[in-house]
């Protein structure tokens, strides 16, 4: 499950690294070591089969968070980290930035404490390891909220969107263009 990481030099990923450097720190939220993984989970999720990179036995994309927390926990070993990471992140890419989709379904409360437990664990399962990153995670655990309105924050200010359009259908567009521009690898 665990996919290799967006190349930092990729060009979508200076996008991203530097639209997330700027609002966070006018924001006051987060260090280098955060921006950078958040720039790399925007990269990773601007791609359709990784946003619903879990699937179900007959092949269905899991989007609902519920779904992916059974997933994770009939999964064992490094499994179990790698589904946790991805609802950490896949909450954290929600919230943010598809923020009033999530609210509409009234299951924004619910998102974040998925987040920060999924993120907890994971943190908790690589200081069990000995795995170096766990603070990384720690961090995005005791932090999401401030993350996800800083992510909010750059969708309001750096993504917004015209009068009757979704904002799902705005960020897919603004992807293709990248891509059909050259301005990603992926």
């Amino acid at each position: 499950m665990e996919k290799p990481k967006a190349l930092p030099g990729s060009a979508l990923h200076q996008f991203f690294l530097g639209t997330t450097q700027r609002c966070f720190r006018e924001l006051a939220v987060g260090d280098e070591t955060v921006i950078a993984y958040v720039a790399t989970v925007l990269t990773e999720f601007a791609r359709s089969d990784r946003l619903y990179e879990l699937r179900t036995a007959r092949g269905r994309a899991v989007d609902d968070v519920g779904d992916m927390q059974r997933a994770a926990d009939s999964a064992e070993g490094l499994r179990t980290r790698a589904a946790r990471k991805y609802i950490g992140d896949y909450t954290l890419f929600m919230t943010g930035l598809f923020r009033a989709h999530v609210e509409s379904r009234g299951i924004l409360d619910y998102y974040v404490e998925a987040g920060q437990r999924s993120y907890r664990a994971v943190s908790e399962l690589d200081l069990s390891l000995f795995r170096t990153g766990f603070l990384l995670f720690e961090q995005l655990a005791q932090n999401f909220e401030d993350y996800s309105g800083a992510l909010d924050y750059m969708r309001k200010t750096c993504f917004a969107r015209q009068s009757g359009q979704s904002s799902f259908a705005r960020f897919l567009e603004d992807v293709e263009g990248w891509l059909r521009t050259g301005l990603s690898n992926n």
